[in-house]
């Protein structure tokens, strides 16, 4: 696997760089807002699989009993656009890991400008979508700092 496609650990999270394209875009070249949920989604995602948790392994129940990560509450404050082609970093950090939830924060910079920090509180769930404890293996791993290189 390329992981360059999925960003790097950082020693207190993790780093993703992305693109805007055309279709990430409104009527006057701006970002649509809706689209940094999705920029913010895929940092969440490559974070967890750089650490070596996979959303399918987790469903598939490779940590005892299936689960899975759900957004439970998420605060967003836009304070700069971006544009097309604009080349945007998402930091994602760790900010309480807990017994069933996590509670991450997130920025989007373009260079050094924060255009976006988010808040989001994720809760583990079973596959019916009730509320579980997170498996001891899976805190573990998320607690454990990234690799020195």
């Amino acid at each position: 696997m390329n992981t360059e496609l999925s960003g790097w650990l950082t020693d207190d999270g993790h780093c993703l760089d992305v693109r805007v394209y055309f279709e990430d875009t409104d009527f006057s070249g701006v970002v649509y807002h809706a689209r940094y949920l999705h920029f913010l989604e895929r940092g969440r995602t490559d974070f967890l699989r750089l650490k070596g948790i996979g959303h399918r392994a987790l469903a598939e129940g490779a940590y005892g009993e299936p689960m899975a990560f759900a957004v439970r509450q998420m605060s967003i404050e836009f304070l700069r656009p971006a544009r097309i082609d604009d080349v945007l970093r998402v930091e994602t950090r760790t900010e309480l890991l807990g017994g069933a939830r996590i509670i991450l924060t997130q920025r989007i910079l373009r260079g050094d400008d924060v255009l976006i920090e988010a808040k989001v509180k994720v809760a583990v769930i079973s596959p019916d979508g009730r509320p579980r404890r997170m498996p001891e293996a899976v805190s573990a791993i998320l607690a454990r700092p990234a690799a020195s290189p």
